[in-house]
């Protein structure tokens, strides 16, 4: 399976897009209708905010009064902190039962308020963001829902800002028109990238390719790549030192094909085998067949080279994996000559000159591309490492 966080901020119009999704064979996982159902009547948790709050926060019929429980739970942060100590582990609990129950090829999509606000981006296969301006919002919550214009716009305020929100988005859904229209660009995304993505998922294969082509430096690239260096962290966990965006798009102004890069630094050779399934559960299975880097001269230790090479499941955003050996020769090249890169105009300049010269030449074959830079790989690699003060 894989998990889609659905998110927005109030007013937005993530409902339409959850109903959109569900129609279509989502299996929904709602955050808000979890937290009622967790303190309905009758329930452990309920009686747990009784305990805590005392017994006036319930109705005549015994259902839980939330102005009254506003009005107790919100004075202070002790007591906000208080209420979530009771509500968050058992809105936890039930989610991972809903999980558990997932069927094996769903595409499960959690309903989450406060996905941003809670940092819960890098736990999701992927992420979407249902998002409308802010005076187009205020006017469907005023028109709507009836709110006061004022109260509207702080709640708004008071979420997630619309910078956040973009650091975590894979997909921002614009709202601005109709209903319908929104309805529609949900159902291509269904069609075009989640069920494709599940699939490829579920029998580990890399999402397909287009042919070598180079593209303006995208200015959005170290965003995207701070975005996937999160979610592998997720994946990894404690199995991994760092993880880190490298290659072309990690370097500011350089065109590059559109790739993003990624190193995942193991302690050893183990260490690259034990996140295989890992890394292929998370949406990045790995390529058979590719076991290490070509040794550049001076440095020709296959030891020094071994690596896994793991490529994006997801459609809609190509990915490559590399993950290398802590102090392997590999790995400190990957990383120096990003910071070389960087630091230096004149070598990006000849490196732009080698990749354009290698598009000509490959003539959109991926495989010919790689093999058309190596050359120009060999001669740079000493002069990079000399610059990093590491032994080449």
């Amino acid at each position: 399976m894989i998990r889609v966080g659905l998110t927005g901020g109030i007013g937005a119009g993530k409902s339409t897009v959850a109903r959109t999704f569900t129609e279509r064979g989502a299996y929904l996982i709602d955050a808000d209708v979890i937290a009622r159902e967790v303190v309905a009547k009758g329930s452990d948790g309920l009686a747990a905010l009784v305990e805590a709050f005392g017994g006036d926060i319930l109705t005549a019929d015994g259902d839980l009064d939330r102005p009254a429980l506003a009005a107790k739970a919100f004075v202070d942060e002790d007591q906000r902190k208080r209420l979530n100590a009771i509500v968050h582990p058992l809105v936890g609990a039930r989610t991972w039962e809903m999980l558990q129950a997932a069927p094996d090829d769903a595409v499960v999509v959690q309903d989450v308020p406060l996905l941003v606000e809670g940092s819960m981006a890098p736990f999701f296969h992927l992420v979407v963001i249902v998002h409308a301006d802010e005076d187009l919002r205020v006017q469907r919550l005023t028109e709507l829902r009836g709110m006061d214009a004022d109260d509207a716009r702080a709640r708004i305020r008071s979420q997630a800002s619309v910078d956040q929100r973009r650091e975590v988005a894979d997909v921002w859904l614009d709202n601005s028109s109709t209903a319908a229209a929104l309805a529609g660009a949900a159902a291509r995304l269904w069609d075009e990238r989640l069920v494709p993505y599940e699939a490829n998922v579920r029998s580990r294969t890399r999402a397909a390719r287009g042919s070598v082509a180079l593209m303006s430096a995208d200015p959005t690239w170290a965003r995207q790549g701070r975005r996937l260096v999160n979610r592998l962290q997720a994946v990894c966990g404690d199995k991994a030192i760092r993880v880190e965006h490298i290659g072309s798009t990690a370097v500011p102004d350089l065109d590059a094909k559109d790739v993003i890069d990624l190193q995942v630094t193991v302690a050893d050779a183990e260490g690259i085998a034990a996140l295989a399934d890992l890394l292929a559960d998370g949406g990045f299975p790995r390529v058979e067949g590719i076991g290490a880097d070509r040794p550049k001269p001076g440095a020709d230790d296959p030891q020094d080279w071994v690596k896994a090479l793991h490529v994006a499941a997801d459609p809609g955003r190509h990915a490559n994996v590399h993950v290398r050996v802590e102090g392997s020769a590999n790995a400190r090249f990957a990383v120096a000559f990003r910071d070389r890169l960087i630091a230096d105009a004149d070598l990006r300049a000849e490196y732009l000159s080698v990749k354009r010269s290698a598009e000509a030449s490959a003539r959109g074959d991926a495989t010919a591309y790689v093999e058309a830079k190596e050359p120009w790989f060999d001669e740079v690699y000493p002069r990079v490492m000399s610059d990093a003060g590491a032994p080449d």
